[in-house]
């Protein structure tokens, strides 16, 4: 088997911020709603509790995001992602469910520094003086769709694999010094 390759080979730029690509990261996609289960299938593949809408719930170097109202994003170390799925498909067995590994159809990127939310503000129509801790948001990085949520004093943002050349260009333009909003 391969070794995983991250798009962009764990890229950086140091600017007023710090842009960082951090996969290969494990994600999954869970399609499920209203299943008696979910809970004991999220607990056991993430280690985390069913988030609220808008919510991620972090348990270490996992996570699970709920991106609408049958769609949750389970983000764990690469390598786990087989024994995740195994888990899921245990607990809900008899229930009707969608889990699909999406990690190499993904990038991730962390954006951290004291003006790291300058930085997508640039960027995404979200109001992030209202973004609370803890919230996940589905917006976009100028015209691509993306995912982002404030997380150790910086912020996470998932988007497409497709489209990461194009995400690191954005956030290194926007990140470049001189061109902080205060």
């Amino acid at each position: 088997m391969s070794e995983p390759v991250s798009a962009l080979g764990g890229t950086s730029f140091q600017g007023f911020a710090t842009i960082r690509e951090i996969g290969p990261l494990g994600m999954i996609t869970l399609r499920a709603k209203g299943l008696k289960s979910l809970d004991k299938a999220i607990k056991a593949a993430v280690g985390t509790k069913v988030p609220a809408q808008r919510r991620i719930e972090v348990e270490g170097a996992r996570a699970c995001g709920w991106m609408s109202p049958d769609e949750y994003l389970l983000v764990l170390p690469y390598a786990e992602v087989a024994t995740a799925l195994a888990a899921i498909a245990r607990e809900l067995a008899g229930e009707h469910h969608l889990a699909v590994d999406v990690s190499d159809a993904r990038a991730i990127f962390r954006i951290e520094g004291a003006k790291a939310t300058q930085v997508l503000q640039k960027l995404s129509p979200v109001d992030f003086a209202r973004l609370e801790p803890g919230e996940l948001r589905r917006s976009r990085a100028a015209q691509v769709a993306a995912a982002f949520w404030a997380q150790d004093g910086g912020y996470t943002l998932v988007c497409f694999r497709s489209v990461a050349g194009y995400v690191m260009g954005l956030l290194t333009h926007s990140a470049q010094p001189g061109s902080e909003l205060e």
